[in-house]
């Protein structure tokens, strides 16, 4: 691409591929660099919803809540392969916030954000409604109300993905070493993992390195800002599902908080998050045994299946990086996302984004893209609004009937790999089987529903370069493969990529 480039972003995770998107699809000339894999930080290590923020209302984020209920519902216009509608049972009980209260916060949570295509909260009996069967006796009142799953670290992906298609660079395991300003332009210096090193040129540079924005700032851009982050570490674990149904449960557990129960992976469930001040290195975050014991404690409160650590099959951290309000309680810390930009007479702009959550990315980058607006002069408006995600072009967002489809094209496929294959990929995944008729097509079988077709495609198309960038991230059958079959997938893997 010709230098210099418009827009340097650092961070490859939701935040900086959404503003890479949306700038790239503005008719600038970007570049994304992230020092890892695509999503490797906060990113996919979220609780994989996309939601309103129902416990946000109790510190009167009323703007944010709106914000992402709206955002809500148009991504699951926009990726309806990877967000899909799903319902939380909020048991209530004794010792808990009110009912009146409750009831309270979810006619606003319903009505804040223009909900179209959700069904309304609703009271549930459970002596009565099978919802209740995993729950114990005492809790006899529940409510019920709708958010979104999403594939966290998919949705990154997905991102950059467009941004590539309409003229970004793209480059992953690219650190950022240093930035200077020189000639009213930033000089980029880059770091690849073979030690090989490049330099760019670019007009502004955008700083949503997350977790890291302050070491870009202070370390690789030598700007000092006023602003800081808060990190908060908040770890999850998976255990096998206890309950029959697609619903998922909202616990509130004893200290105010609230814990997810979400169905994950079919078979398996996903419990967090914990929010815990972090003082350390964001790379070397990871789940404490305490966070394990106050997790399955949290559960083992409300229902009859009682859960122990040897349940767990798999714990993960992230670290937020959340904009610093001085807030004492962790769970206090605003959602919302701030902007800093230093930019000194005559010479170039930077951008650096502190906070945000991952429902609220894209009108994130929108923000972003106005507050850079002054310095390209004539600028295209927004328009990521109405324009779906790589794989997300289904007519009328109607992943269902897509399936159908898409499944009577491939028929050879068993139903669990054809969906599989559905839900990541959308219409891509007519690309991924391409000339394929019979599974013998697929090629070597790793384990689970993994086979060699698809690893070549995501080392092909998606930046796929180490194992655990297609087991962990882009896709999760690690969690349905078994030691050796991980290990000889990543041998495989180390001659392949």
């Amino acid at each position: 691409m010709t230098e210099p480039f418009d827009l340097a972003v650092i961070g490859g995770g939701i935040n900086g591929a959404g503003i890479a998107r949306d700038a790239a699809g503005r008719g600038l000339r970007v570049l994304l660099c992230e020092k890892g894999d695509l999503g490797e930080g906060t990113s996919s290590r979220s609780g994989k919803l996309i939601h309103g923020g129902l416990r946000y209302l109790e510190y009167y984020e009323f703007r944010l809540v709106r914000e992402a209920l709206i955002e809500r519902e148009a991504l699951l216009a926009l990726a309806p392969h990877i967000v899909w509608p799903m319902r939380f049972v909020l048991p209530h009980g004794a010792g808990q916030r009110p009912a009146w209260m409750i009831r309270l916060g979810l006619f606003l949570y319903d009505h804040l954000g223009g909900r179209k295509r959700l069904p309304a909260t609703r009271r549930l009996d459970l002596r009565h409604q099978p919802e209740g069967e995993a729950v114990k006796e005492e809790y006899r009142l529940a409510f019920e109300y709708s958010d979104c799953w999403v594939d966290d670290a998919r949705l990154v992906v997905l991102n950059a993905l467009d941004a590539a298609a309409r003229g970004a660079e793209v480059l992953t395991r690219s650190e950022a070493v240093a930035a200077r300003r020189e000639d009213g332009l930033w000089r980029l210096t880059l770091r690849a993992a073979d030690g090989t090193g490049r330099e760019v040129r670019a007009r502004i540079l955008v700083n949503a390195a997350g977790p890291w924005v302050e070491q870009v700032l202070r370390g690789v851009a030598s700007v000092n800002s006023s602003r800081r982050v808060r990190l908060v570490k908040g770890s999850h674990i998976v255990v096998p599902k206890f309950w029959s149904g697609a619903h998922a449960y909202l616990l509130q557990n004893d200290d105010k908080r609230v814990i997810f129960v979400n169905p994950y992976e079919d078979d398996l469930c996903l419990i967090g998050t914990t929010d815990i001040p972090f003082d350390g290195e964001a790379e070397d975050v990871a789940i404490a045994d305490d966070e394990k014991d106050y997790l399955l404690r949290a559960v083992n409160r409300y229902t009859r299946h009682q859960l122990t650590k040897g349940d767990i099959r798999h714990a993960f951290s992230g670290v937020r990086p959340l904009y610093d309000d001085k807030a004492a309680n962790p769970s206090a810390v605003t959602r919302d996302y701030v902007f800093d930009i230093d930019h000194p007479p005559n010479e170039a702009p930077l951008l650096s984004v502190f906070g945000g959550k991952i429902t609220t990315y894209r009108k994130l980058a929108e923000h972003a893209l106005d507050k850079l607006a002054p310095f390209f002069g004539a600028f295209p408006g927004p328009w990521t609004g109405a324009a779906p995600l790589p794989g997300g072009d289904m007519p009328g967002a109607d992943f269902a009937r897509f399936f159908d489809e898409f499944h009577q094209r491939h028929d050879f496929l068993p139903a669990p790999l054809a969906r599989h294959y559905a839900r990541l990929y959308g219409t891509r995944a007519d690309d991924l089987l391409a000339n394929a008729h019979e599974m013998a097509d697929l090629g070597d079988h790793f384990g689970g529903l993994f086979y060699a077709r698809e690893a070549d495609f995501l080392i092909r198309t998606e930046w796929a370069r180490r194992a655990e960038d297609i087991l962990e991230r882009r896709t999760k059958h690690h969690l349905h493969m078994n030691a050796a079959e991980i290990e000889g997938f990543a041998r495989w893997m180390a001659h392949a990529a």
